[in-house]
């Protein structure tokens, strides 16, 4: 196969897609906005699941990679109330599901190309068809391929050129702080050895840790979309008074997390419509949050997208053209929308007027179902 792949985005499902067509000798070309690996931050840590994020990682040959970066000992799981009384707590060893930073994650992959498969601060406007091929455009010109995938996440560009379904506001917004454990050892404390939830009347904070000492905060409240976009204009200030004001009455050692760490910013909840298709286009497709972003309370996100990159490269080796792209399409479709019920399902019960109720029946019949 001698066609030219051009990828728009290079977060982990973009990069795995390269990293598997490059290993079968294919020309692929990624383009991605950042202007060098280390421009902004990457997101918090990762868990790949065995049949999907692992998989896709030994079929692209960097297992022994990952295996010496991803963190096992960081899969337990806690839950509080709002009074921070511990309901729940589970080490996770048996889980299968190591974690990975976000960063570390890239690295690998990026560390794997040979020079020139990512271009570096190439902003896509979008994409057309002429004739056979697609053009990918950019602010000045643009450049032929003869297969182009949209790998560029939640308000991808790739995307408008196959439907025009958008991401739709899921009513949950987020603070996002960032913790060193050095500095703030009653964080690392409450984290435990992996990831921690505290659950109240339509409120929740997570704690997540992350590799190299650091931690991640996430403190959400439901609230509507103008509020939410207005609330991320406002500063930090306002924005941590806010969210102050939402947990004021919750347990000292959890409201006082929000007036600490390093402000990262405000992130509002997003997803597609569940169960989102398009009419199948030659030399055009999707791949991860592009395809069928959801919100993160599944899990599911970041091993959907290896996952989809994998299924894509299978399937575009094998033949090309129309057929191979719906039947990579489909399969995806479906599975996603598995993921994007239960992310739907998670959020609902994460934020709910139930608390910490149905959280703690999800963790006990997780345990019990092994």
């Amino acid at each position: 196969m001698k066609e030219r792949i051009g990828i728009v985005g290079g977060g982990p499902g973009g990069l795995m897609l390269a990293r598997l067509f490059q290993r079968q000798g294919m020309s692929v070309t990624v383009f991605e906005r950042d202007a060098h690996a280390d421009e902004r931050p990457q997101g918090g840590s990762l868990d790949l699941h065995e049949d999907t994020g692992q998989r896709a990682m030994r079929v692209a040959g960097l297992e022994v990679e990952f295996a010496a970066t991803a963190r096992p000992e960081d899969q337990g799981d806690r839950l509080y109330d709002e009074a921070g009384c511990l309901l729940f707590e589970h080490d996770g060893h048996e889980a299968n599901r190591p974690e990975i930073d976000r960063s570390d994650l890239r690295r690998i992959l990026l560390d794997s190309f040979a020079p020139g498969v990512v271009r570096w601060g190439q902003r896509v406007t979008g994409i057309t068809s002429e004739g056979e091929r697609i053009r990918i455009l950019q602010e000045r010109g643009g450049e032929l391929f003869d297969i182009v995938v949209g790998a560029d996440g939640a308000w991808s560009r790739v995307r408008s050129f196959l439907t025009d379904v958008r991401p739709v506001y899921q009513g949950v917004t987020l603070l996002e702080l960032g913790f060193d454990e050095t500095r703030h050892p009653h964080v690392a404390a409450l984290a435990g050895h992996g990831k921690m939830f505290a659950v109240g009347d339509n409120r929740a904070m997570i704690l997540q840790r992350n590799g190299h000492g650091h931690l991640r905060f996430y403190g959400g409240v439901r609230m509507s979309e103008e509020a939410a976009a207005a609330l991320s204009e406002s500063g930090e200030q306002k924005i941590r008074a806010r969210m102050a004001e939402a947990f004021a009455a919750w347990a000292p050692d959890l409201r006082r997390i929000v007036g600490e760490g390093d402000f990262i910013g405000i992130r509002q909840m997003y997803a597609m419509p569940i169960g989102t298709r398009w009419v199948t286009r030659p030399g055009v497709t999707l791949l991860g949050d592009a395809a069928h972003l959801m919100s993160p309370f599944s899990g599911e996100g970041v091993n959907l997208a290896l996952a989809d990159a994998l299924d894509l490269a299978e399937a575009l080796t094998q033949a090309i053209g129309m057929e191979s792209i719906g039947a990579y399409e489909a399969a995806m479709a479906a599975r996603a929308e598995i993921a994007a019920t239960r992310a739907a399902a998670g959020l609902a019960s994460i934020f709910s007027d139930d608390g910490p109720g149905s959280v703690l029946t999800h963790f006990q019949e997780r345990i019990q179902q092994g």
